[in-house]
This record gives C-alpha cells, sequence and structure tokens, in this order.
C-alpha cells in the first residue's frame, strides 16, 4: 500500500526517512523552512553526507516520488500524513528547546483547519514522555478548530538511526514503535513501512517516546561501561578487548532481557560484594569509575524508594512476604529485604514476615549468622503463614517473586495497602491501595 507523505523537516532523520519512504513506494514531499535545502532535493542532491543517500536522493527524485517545497500548506493538501522530523536541541539547562516542533506544529494544524480529509501526523523528532499529547495535539486541536482522534490522527513513531549506517538501520531495524490513541491512526503510520521485516510494536503515546530515550540512555550507558572496565583493565595489564568480546558472547545474563526489568534492588553474594571490590581496586589504581560506583548508588536509592512508599502510608504494622533476594532461594545475604525491614523496625514499626524458603532450623552458615546480626530478633517476626502476613498487616511488601505470592489478592482487606516490589500482579497499574516501586 502505497501512501502519499509530507516530511517536515530535511536534516539528518528527515533526509534519510524521506529518501527511503520514496525508494519503499510511497509518494513523498519534503518540506522545510530552508530554500536551500528544498532546492537540494528537488535538484537530486541530499542535504546531508552519509553512505549511499547521495545516490538514493537522486535516484528517487528523478523517478519523481520524491520533492520538496516550503509550502506547508500546499504539503498538507497533496499528503495524507505528515512526518515531523525537525530538531530538538539542547537547551543550556539540558531540557529540550521545542521551538521547531512548536512551530510546525502550529503549521500543520492550520494547514489542516481547511482540510477535510483525515490526516494522521506522526512526531518522528525525539521529544520526551507527554511531549506529543501536551505539547503537540493542543497546538494542533487550537489552530486546526478540530479534535485529535477524531477528525485528525496523531502518532509518536520514533527513529532509532545511526549516523553512517542510517539507510541500513531504516531497512533492517529491530522493531518499529507506533504510538497511537487509535487503531485507525496506528494502522496509517503502519502502513508505511508494511515492506519492512521488523515487528511493529503499537504503544501507547508516552511508552514510545520513552523507548527511544531508554535506548540511547542505555547506548550511552553501554560506552561508559565499557571504557570503564577498559580502563582498569589497561592499569592492570590486562587485554580489555579479549575481556569485552568474551563478555559480548554471554547472550544469557549479558547482552539479554535479563536484569533489565524494573523493580526492585540486587543482592545477594556476589553482586554487591563484586561491585565494591572492582570499585575500590580502581580507587587503589587511581582510576575514577563514577559508572560502576553508582550503580551501588542507585542501589542504596531504590531501598530508600520503596521505604519511603511504606511511610507514606502511615501504617504501623507492616507485613512482609518474601526475605530472601531471590524468590526459591534461601539467601539473606545482602538481601535488599532484610535492609528495608531493618529500616522499617528502626521506625518503630510491627513487623511480620513469611519467607517459605527460610527458616531458623534450615539456615546455617554465614548466611545464618548475617540475618542474625542484621535483625537479632528475626525469628520472632517470622510467620507460618501466608494469610497470617496478609492478616497482620496495615500495609503489605511483597518482596520477592515467589509464585504463592501472586495469590493474595483474594485475601487483601478493604483499605489494605499492597507495595509490590516485584510486580507479582502482572501488568496493574499503580492506585491509592496498589503501589509498583517502578511502574
Amino acid at each position: 500500500m502505497s501512501n502519499s507523505v509530507s516530511v517536515f523537516g530535511l536534516g539528518y532523520v528527515g533526509c534519510v526517512s524521506a529518501a527511503c519512504l520514496a525508494r519503499e513506494g510511497h509518494t513523498v514531499v519534503g518540506v522545510d523552512v530552508s530554500r536551500s535545502k528544498v532546492d537540494m532535493i528537488n535538484a537530486g542532491t541530499a542535504t546531508i553526507v552519509e553512505n549511499g543517500i547521495g545516490e538514493l536522493v537522486a535516484e528517487m527524485s528523478a523517478s519523481g516520488r520524491l520533492t520538496a517545497t516550503t509550502d506547508v500548506a500546499d504539503a498538507i493538501a497533496r499528503t495524507s500524513i505528515s512526518l515531523v522530523c525537525v530538531g530538538t536541541p539542547s537547551q543550556a539547562n539540558g531540557g529540550l528547546d521545542l521551538t521547531y516542533v512548536r512551530r510546525v506544529s502550529a503549521e500543520i494544524g492550520a494547514a489542516l483547519k481547511h482540510k477535510s480529509d483525515w490526516h494522521v501526523v506522526v512526531i518522528r523528532s525525539t521529544v520526551l514522555p507527554g511531549t506529543t499529547a501536551e505539547v503537540v495535539v493542543p497546538i494542533l486541536e487550537q489552530e486546526s478548530g478540530k479534535k485529535a482522534g477524531v477528525d485528525f490522527g496523531v502518532s509518536m513513531n520514533p527513529e532509532f538511526l545511526r549516523e553512517g549506517t542510517s539507510i541500513k538501520d531504516f531497512d533492517d531495524p529491530p522493531f518499529t514503535v507506533i504510538g497511537a490513541g487509535d487503531e485507525r491512526t496506528a494502522a496509517s503510520v503502519a502502513s508505511l513501512y508494511a515492506g519492512l521485516k521488523a515487528p511493529v510494536r503499537v504503544v501507547a503515546l508516552a511508552v514510545a517516546e520513552m523507548v527511544k530515550y531508554a535506548c540511547n540512555s542505555f547506548h550511552g550507558l553501554k560506552v561508559a561501561f565499557g571504557n570503564e572496565i577498559g580502563s582498569i583493565c589497561k592499569a592492570l595489564h590486562v587485554d580489555s578487548h579479549e575481556v569485552m568480546r568474551i563478555f559480548c558472547e554471554d547472550t544469557k545474563l549479558n547482552i539479554a532481557p535479563t536484569y533489565l526489568r524494573p523493580g526492585f534492588a540486587f543482592g545477594g553474594s556476589c553482586l554487591p560484594k563484586d561491585l565494591r571490590a572492582l570499585s575500590y581496586r580502581a580507587r587503589q589504581l587511581d582510576i575514577d569509575v563514577p559508572v560502576l560506583t553508582a550503580a551501588l548508588s542507585s542501589n542504596e536509592k531504590q531501598i530508600a524508594r520503596a521505604f519511603d512508599m511504606v511511610r507514606a502510608t502511615g501504617a504501623k504494622k507492616v507485613g512482609v512476604l518474601g526475605l530472601a533476594f531471590k524468590a526459591g532461594t534461601d539467601d539473606l545475604r545482602e538481601s535488599p529485604i532484610v535492609t528495608l525491614v531493618e529500616r522499617l523496625i528502626g521506625k518503630g514499626m510491627q513487623l511480620a514476615i513469611y519467607d517459605g524458603h527460610v527458616s531458623k532450623a534450615n539456615l546455617i552458615g554465614a548466611n545464618r549468622e548475617y540475618i542474625e546480626n542484621e535483625i537479632p530478633h528475626v525469628w520472632t517476626l517470622m510467620k507460618p503463614t501466608v494469610q497470617d502476613v496478609v492478616g497482620f498487616g496495615d500495609v503489605v511488601v511483597i518482596g520477592n517473586g515467589s509464585p504463592e505470592f501472586r495469590d493474595i489478592q483474594p485475601l487483601i482487606r478493604e483499605g489494605q495497602v499492597v507495595i509490590d516490589l516485584v510486580r507479582a500482579f502482572g501488568p496493574k497499574t499503580s492506585d491509592r491501595t496498589y503501589q509498583g516501586v517502578a511502574w
């Protein structure tokens, strides 16, 4: 299915998107305030330097499927879908400058006022969550006098194009993310990419906006992580590239979804200890590793968030389900739940705890020594059943992912608050009586 598409902004993202969409069989009109950029496209010349883009723009211009104009009203009249690809540069304080997004939204809205056909406005520029719904939509509605979702569609379709490999990235993306509030809009945007093999993920507008930031933040984190490991390796005369080559071969834990699910803090006998040891060794070598040291600080803040959530309820009686740091184990060493329990006790709260894998009779060695040092009277707090704990607490904290904790909903009383640290109930939205620590 071919579409008529207007692409607003003929910089890097706009030029690549316009040329590639034209190659996919769509009729594309590029729109820009810069007459020189418009003239370049109409002359078959790319507005950017990129491998393969010059040839592609020339070919698409010659075919007649790619043209450009400075006339917004004409572009809107001739197309059914508009991609907004204008820049969102940083302000001095780190925030985004939305001047171009606001301006183009106003221009598109004014043009939509005189158009009776259904039209879809797609934000492809990188914007923070909430921008499309709270900035773009009101401007479009105000200028057009029409209603989003009724008279025209609005979508957020982030791009994942890397400079130097943009055409390849357009052709072979890991996924196509489409933020939309209605099926008609989502289907219109999806039709632009019908020729690509990547899976299409239709999500809420804010999810689409945030996916782009999550991806880019993680890419930056990976670069910083690799460099810090490399700095330590160099000081120790270890081959850093060999270390990271082997590291990347692990697609079960390292380059994988493992550990990337929002939830509670990490704990156990390995991660905290090894992060501390490596950070300490780096200090001995006079190497600053802020990413590695910040991991422990960030972990501590997640425990603090859970503590603040419990305190905010005003409850004095707290039931805790799960004490081990991971379901199916009895390992209490550096369990973040143990730390949370300590703090709650320190604030004078009464606690009842259940963990089917933790018992005084079976706990031995360093594991038992750790918990009895941290919480000397822990065994007086332990209860034999889930029901005992749920019945005791005005607030119930779900501390690990033990399957038996997923079935407590029928036991919850009117007004009782559940603070879920592991998303035991699945995709349930936080509200007054149910709160997730990171969702």
